[in-house]
């Protein structure tokens, strides 16, 4: 199984920062992406920023140029840099990461963490 324990939310003025964080523990032999995703009330729950193994990154329209996905493999553990933030941002921020185990490729998700963008 695997473990993820995001941090980092909280409310924020429009225009200011956040970092969450993530970090996967358990007993997985490698992860081969890790990502956030977010959920707004009455919507669907999207992608906002993802990287995999060898680096590569994509991001929703909507936070290019302002959020920054990154990962330090030594400690299994994906960051999210978001600033510039508006008020559209406010959702609760899960994170996914999937994980090999055996022969298989599993996706596990986070508990959510909540970040407001409100004056």
């Amino acid at each position: 199984q695997v473990q993820l324990v995001e941090s980092g939310g909280g409310l924020v003025q429009p225009g200011g920062s956040l970092r969450l964080s993530c970090a996967a523990s358990g007993s997985f032999s490698s992860i081969n992406a890790m990502g956030w995703y977010r959920q707004a009330p009455g919507k669907q729950r999207e992608l906002v920023a993802r990287i995999i193994s060898g680096g590569t990154t994509n991001y929703a329209d909507s936070v290019k140029g302002r959020f920054t996905i990154s990962r330090d493999n030594a400690k299994n553990t994906v960051y999210l840099q978001m600033n510039t933030l508006k008020p559209e941002d406010t959702a609760v921020y899960y994170c996914r990461t999937d994980a090999r185990l055996g022969v298989g490729t599993y996706g596990y998700w986070g508990q959510g963490t909540q970040v407001t963008v409100s004056s």
